[in-house]
């Protein structure tokens, strides 16, 4: 392997973009590396080591720029379920377009503006730092998805997050009313507490 193209790699942990190189000959050898399995082609443009998208999180970033993890990976880093997500949930401003790659399986929720901005977080999760919502914002999706999900799932949710020292019941109702789930969250409460 180049030397340059090993220390690119190194320098943006594993990930590498074509406009990272420094001209078309390494472009040339990258694609090189891409045929004898090297390295992978995450999508149009992201290359990887091979090996690195087994890595249990990703560099969301890369993929899919001002995406913020949220459902089914949220609620797991916060430990507020048992269910491991087939998928990373990205949720993005509704009516943005994201080509995703076929590898990792990548699920887009399409939120409005004000549900997109409210309650975004950076965290370092393994070795990445991503956005993901912050744990009040996750259990008020859970709360408004609830149908979709599970009632069971929510409630699960739910009770997880009324156990954690952590909690912020005055943040987790200023979500909700932002979210327009006020009621329905203060008879969950009422239910659970």
């Amino acid at each position: 392997m180049n030397s340059d193209i090993k220390t690119l790699f190194d320098s943006n942990k594993g990930f590498l973009q074509k406009t990272d190189l420094p001209d078309r000959k390494s472009y040339l050898y990258l694609l090189k590396m891409v045929e004898t399995g090297e390295v992978e082609r995450v999508k149009r443009g992201l290359f990887c080591f091979a090996g690195t998208m087994s890595n249990v999180m990703i560099d969301t970033d890369k993929i899919v720029p001002n995406g913020v993890l949220c459902m089914y990976s949220a609620w797991f880093h916060y430990k507020l379920t048992t269910q491991i997500p087939q998928s990373y949930c990205i949720a993005i401003e509704k009516n943005r377009k994201v080509v995703l790659p076929e590898y990792p399986p990548i699920n887009l929720y399409y939120w409005q503006q004000k549900y997109y901005e409210l309650g975004i977080v950076r965290q370092k999760i393994e070795e990445y730092t991503v956005n993901i919502y912050d744990l009040e914002k996750s259990v008020c999706d859970a709360v408004k998805y609830r149908t979709k999900i599970g009632i069971d799932v929510s409630s699960e949710i739910l009770r997880n997050y009324l156990k954690r020292r952590d909690r912020n019941i005055s943040k987790l109702i200023d979500y909700a009313k932002n979210m327009r789930i006020e009621k329905i969250l203060k008879t969950y409460l009422d239910i659970q507490l």
